[in-house]
């Protein structure tokens, strides 16, 4: 399982004095903690720290390179400040993330061919969130088709279904069970499939719980990758044993032990 860690956002309070400060300390702890935890990737967004979200994109991406060479993901739908991350970066790179429709498409997949980076496809589009696989599928199906014309390898291509929270659109988290489980039908090698993981618990009563468990049917189902808590211990052994289960994973009577001192 590929893991993105969320921790680098502006939303949370010492990641946005940091960015407002620019004080890199609490950015260059939270990279470290969380590539220690497990993260295979880390996310890199402004948030609502700054309107100045260039400079503040480019500043934070400086600063967690001088610490870690772990791959980013930029995520942003500001252009500028898209382009501005993935030059700061360098390395390997993933695009988060780009909806569905034409515009967005044909502003980001450019990018993706540009500095070769994988790019994250929502399924949203002009018409918003969907409500059913169907339109899940219709929004996959033409990411996956406009990939092929800027020819974008299809490793490097990965969808999210999008989950809502369980408290306000509870019939959803079974919706994206299934589209996953058809998204990875639409081509041989399927795409990589990600989920937002703590879209599904937000603002929920038992939200760890409610996450764990959606992560391992994600896991079930057929997702490879998931953008999520990565200093979240519970939810990673939940994530390793699930993978064990999966066969994806060699058993031994320390199985946790032994991923976690990988």
């Amino acid at each position: 399982m590929f893991i993105i860690g969320e921790r680098i956002n502006g939303m949370f309070t010492d990641i946005k004095k940091g960015i407002q400060s620019k004080d890199k300390k609490p950015v260059q702890e939270r990279a470290l903690q969380q590539v220690k935890a497990g993260a295979s990737a880390l996310d890199i967004n402004v948030g609502p720290a700054t309107a100045d979200k260039e400079s503040a994109m480019i500043w934070l991406v400086e600063a967690v390179r001088e610490v870690s060479d772990a791959p980013l993901a930029i995520d942003t739908a500001k252009v500028e400040a898209m382009r501005g991350g993935l030059k700061a970066a360098g390395g390997k790179l993933i695009i988060n993330s780009t909806k569905g429709d034409d515009q967005s498409l044909d502003t980001f997949l450019p990018l993706a061919k540009e500095f070769d980076a994988s790019i994250i496809i929502l399924c949203i589009d002009e018409r918003g969130v969907p409500s059913n696989v169907e339109h899940r599928l219709e929004i996959a199906m033409k990411g996956l088709a406009k990939t092929m014309e800027y020819e974008i390898d299809i490793d490097k291509v990965i969808i999210d279904p999008i989950v809502l929270p369980v408290n306000v659109a509870q019939d959803q988290p079974a919706v994206v069970l299934q589209a996953i489980r058809e998204i990875r039908q639409l081509s041989d090698p399927p795409p990589h499939i990600v989920v937002g993981l703590s879209n599904v618990g937000q603002k929920c009563t038992n939200t760890g719980l409610i996450t764990r468990t959606f992560l391992t049917m994600c896991i079930a189902n057929g997702m490879d990758m998931a953008i999520a808590d990565a200093l979240d211990k519970e939810q990673m052994n939940s994530m390793i044993t699930a993978e064990l289960i999966m066969n994806k994973n060699i058993y031994c009577a320390s199985f946790l032990d032994a991923y976690h001192s990988q």
